[in-house]
């Protein structure tokens, strides 16, 4: 089950069926690391659902940007199947057979969820309601991400490690912004850093 979080048997089987698909592609082209295969459920599924109760309550487009193996957009796009009808997702994922598992498992999982297999910073602009990301690059580096593919009132949600508040100090060199910072339930050393509104120094 997934504490705090009221969703269908649906839904619930989507989430399973994504962790045995995740599963069963590692063991091709790496999606998560290997470390971690025993351990998909928490490490990895709820690490995502848990922005689901940081993201708005009226988003229609929904960003995922460096997607690799799904993470966070997939679990998120399986709850959204139910709560947000009308939602649509779009991940950007630039490796070829990272791609395609997506795909994959959109279709599979009948999910809303269109994958652009190009760079982030050659896709389209997106103007996302909401622009996630997880692991992926430094914060410095996200907002440039972001000043491409939000729209002006969307909100950036980005799952960080251990090193979030440095990441923040180095961010504010280059940028101006206000943010949340919410503990991670799945690591103790993680955290979920929301900003909304931001601007080059």
């Amino acid at each position: 089950m997934i504490e705090g979080l009221d969703v269908s048997r649906e839904t619930l089987d989507k989430l399973k069926h994504f962790e045995s698909l995740v599963i069963k592609w590692t063991s091709k082209i790496n999606l998560i690391a290997k470390g971690t295969v025993d351990d998909v459920w928490d490490r990895h599924i709820l690490d995502s659902v848990q922005i689901w109760e940081t993201a708005p309550e009226n988003w229609l487009h929904w960003v995922d940007i460096g997607s690799g193996g799904g993470f966070p957009a997939i679990p998120i796009a399986c709850i959204a199947s139910e709560k947000v009808r009308d939602g649509r997702f779009t991940l950007i994922e630039s490796d070829q057979r990272k791609g395609a598992f997506l795909r994959t498992a959109a279709r599979e999982l009948d999910l809303n969820v269109k994958v652009i297999s190009d760079r982030i910073e050659k896709a389209d602009p997106q103007n996302a309601d909401v622009l996630s990301a997880r692991a992926l690059a430094s914060l410095t580096d996200l907002l440039g991400f972001a000043e491409r593919h939000l729209s002006p009132a969307g909100i950036c949600l980005f799952q960080k490690g251990k090193n979030a508040n440095q990441e923040i100090s180095d961010a504010k060199t280059d940028w101006v912004f206000d943010y949340n910072s919410t503990p991670s339930i799945t690591d103790p050393e993680a955290s979920l850093i929301s900003i909304k509104g931001f601007k080059r120094v």
